[in-house]
């Protein structure tokens, strides 16, 4: 039997065989040791995790017949025996996103709920669009390093995908095998703004700069008269007052951090057309001729000083509006300062003329360059208000020479990060970036049902073969067929081995009704024969979502295609003409249980048109390895999953009764039914009487291999 080693990719370390994540199978008759150095691979790094052996078998039979009442199908198909689904994307750490403020943060600091900019679809042109991130997780991957022209470099897996000129292309693939995919080369260009500055360091200069910029620009500070009962008094005074309150509170910081203290007052209430207005101030002799000399012009300005007197001036008189940013006074020594600051950084500018009627002639500094300059001041000098840094709307355009120089390995594997957003993607470094039950049949095979389930991958070669001539078989009767129903037939091994594609156009050929059960986004790659047997009937496809929470679910399926990517999945298969149904399984409680009625509005947005639950099952090996799992990943809520389980099992671990196995029974069991079944009705899942209510009737048997048709 040839086998063929592949990289599992698994991310956590794994422990050896024996141990609770990968328990004896109960048919084994040799005892293992509690470590297999086999069964490992060491990438170098001295981060161990196991190898995904894949082995190519001659199956005896392929179609399996059941006779339960629980199930809708008469009779299976299993490609694979053994899952390996992997987990695709990934950045490093350090990789800078754009957040909703305007301003960039590593990856590995960011949090579930941050705001953060996306992308959307336009009439010509992609544009930037704000969206929340929905989950966050990190994985150990092998390296990549990508250099664009203009100098920007990104650190990121094989896997992870970049938006280019041409659609969304891979870090790294082939032209044809198992990694046939779109991949980078140096004839690509990334979409984006290119790579984003670093900001200048915040330091005394800065803040003097910074307070120089705001109060010259927008404070008062002057001598004020007062006549008091025929007494004239001069009190020297300080005021700022700004709509808003980032700007006043960074100012009233850095002047405490000279131990200049300031008083809040609200300066005008906020009405129908204003906003309302908030101050600092104080009238004092010596604080005022403190601040007098904190916002001299500097002799020789340093370059923090340069850039925190551009952030103070751009929150004082600035404005980003229309694409286009300006900073406007009508002080010519301050436009003048404002040019000199500019040059020192390398920015192209230009000054123009302003006349109004009613108020002084006014200058306006106009900052050329497009979004890439834009982006490159906010993040050089760090303006404090959000709002000025808005590009939402804008079109995804520029001059930046974001062309691929290099695509090289970096020798070694590393903790990368992910992020799962609204939009389905991200800004990274100024770059557009893309954003089991069946475990006891491994024991039959003289295997572990945990880690070698998902690394011991048995393919079988011939099961195309083997369906032609069951079909073929004149007592053959033409039930529905369902495909991946122990394992999943669009695991990673199918992009290499094909046998799910081989199967289906023995379906196709045949007119044989099947169904289709997965949690892979590799589906879509067999929409061209898919669609035109929906179109005769032939076809009901079912996407399994166990949970819209990514942090869930890159513990609970570490390998399979993300909850969001299925949700488009969904969409494409829809699209496309093919019916979808929509599994949520397993349904845990505690843990994924709330989110019933979430993924089944999810998954009618994108176009289900029917829906089925299942409880979660724990048979044989199974409850150990998921105990283990429970007390490793939530060890808070272990102990209330397990006994919310045993409510529902009749005080057991796990149910085998016809009736009751796949729903439970008792209180909750049928709490959890009712929401199901009111979802349902409310979002207009069900309407057909089977997800599998297939035609049957066009059934023809498939002729020899290779043999074709004379009609």
């Amino acid at each position: 039997m040839p086998l063929k080693t592949t990289a599992g990719n698994h991310g956590e370390s794994a422990k050896g065989r024996g141990s609770p994540i990968n328990p004896e199978g109960r048919f084994e008759t040799v005892k293992r040791d509690s470590t297999d150095d086999g069964w490992f691979q060491d990438p170098g790094d001295g981060d161990k995790r196991p190898k995904t052996i894949i082995a190519i078998e001659r199956a005896k039979s392929v179609i399996t017949s059941n006779d339960s009442p629980d199930i809708g199908f008469s009779q299976s198909l299993n490609p694979y025996r053994g899952c390996e689904h992997g987990c695709p994307y990934c950045v490093s750490g350090d990789t800078p996103v754009l957040m909703g403020n305007g301003r960039p943060m590593p990856i590995s600091e960011i949090k579930v709920g941050d705001e953060i900019y996306g992308t959307e679809r336009g009439n010509a042109f992609r544009h930037y669009k704000k969206t929340r991130v929905l989950a966050h997780w990190s994985s150990i991957k092998p390296a990549f390093r990508v250099t664009l022209e203009d100098g920007t470099e990104i650190v990121a897996s094989a896997d992870h995908r970049f938006m280019t000129e041409r659609g969304w292309k891979h870090v790294m693939g082939a032209e044809r095998g198992r990694e046939c995919r779109p991949h980078l080369t140096t004839n690509n260009s990334l979409l984006g703004t290119g790579r984003f500055a670093e900001t200048e360091r915040e330091n005394d200069d800065y803040r003097r700069g910074y307070l120089c910029g705001m109060i010259r620009g927008d404070g008062h500070l002057k001598d004020y008269v007062y006549n008091t009962r025929g007494r004239i008094d001069t009190v020297r005074g300080f005021r700022l007052a700004l709509c808003d309150p980032e700007a006043l509170l960074r100012s009233q910081d850095y002047l405490l951090d000279f131990d200049i203290a300031t008083q809040e007052f609200e300066f005008k209430a906020a009405n129908d057309r204003h906003r309302a207005m908030h101050g600092i101030r104080f009238n004092c002799d010596w604080k005022f001729k403190a601040v007098k000399a904190l916002i001299e012009w500097p002799i020789e300005a340093t370059r923090e000083w340069t850039a925190g007197f551009l952030a103070g001036i751009f929150d004082a008189e600035g404005s980003f509006s229309q694409t286009i940013l300006r900073i406007s006074n009508t002080d010519g020594e301050i436009i003048g300062r404002i040019g000199d600051a500019l040059s020192v950084f390398g920015f192209d500018f230009a000054v123009e003329h302003a006349h109004y009627e009613d108020r002084k002639s006014m200058q306006v500094v106009r900052l050329r360059g497009g979004l890439p300059e834009q982006l490159r001041f906010f993040h050089t000098v760090n303006p404090a208000i959000s709002r000025k840094l808005d590009i939402e709307g804008q079109a995804i355009k520029s001059t930046a020479n974001l062309g691929v120089v290099s695509i090289e390995p970096l020798g070694r594997t590393m903790r990368m990060f992910d992020i799962t957003t609204g939009t389905e993607d991200f800004i990274a470094n100024g770059v557009v970036a893309h954003n089991c039950y069946a475990r006891p049949s491994h024991g039959y095979l003289g295997l572990s049902p945990g880690m070698d389930f998902e690394t011991r991958i048995y393919a079988k070669s011939n099961a195309a073969e083997l369906l032609r001539d069951e079909l073929s078989k004149p007592g053959y009767r033409c039930e529905n067929l369902v495909i991946g129903v122990n394992t999943d037939a669009y695991q990673p091994a199918e992009r290499e081995h094909a046998i799910t594609r081989s199967i289906l156009e023995v379906c196709s050929e045949a007119n044989q009704p099947i169904g289709l059960i997965t949690k892979s986004s590799l589906i879509e790659r067999d929409i061209d024969i898919i669609a035109p047997m929906a179109e005769k009937n032939l076809v009901s496809t079912t996407i399994t979502l166990t949970t819209l929470d990514h942090h869930v679910s890159r513990y609970l399926e570490p390998r399979a295609s993300a909850p969001t990517r299925r949700l488009l999945t969904i969409e494409r298969l829809r699209a496309a003409g093919i019916p979808v149904n929509v599994n949520v399984a397993p349904v845990i409680p505690f843990l994924t249980d709330s989110e019933l009625e979430a993924i089944l509005e999810a998954s009618a947005r994108s176009g289900a048109t029917s829906a089925a639950y299942t409880l979660l099952r724990l048979p044989w090996e199974v409850k150990e390895i998921f105990k283990a799992w429970l007390e490793e990943r939530f060890p808070l809520k272990a102990a209330h999953v397990m006994s919310r389980v045993h409510e529902m099992r009749d005080g057991k671990d796990n149910d085998p009764n016809f009736g009751s196995r796949m729903k439970g029974t008792g209180l909750f069991a049928e709490l959890l039914n009712q929401r199901f079944h009111k979802a349902c009705a409310r979002l207009g899942l069900n309407t057909r009487e089977s997800a599998f209510d297939l035609d049957t009737t066009q059934f023809r048997p498939p002729g020899p291999k290779g043999q074709g048709s004379l009609f």
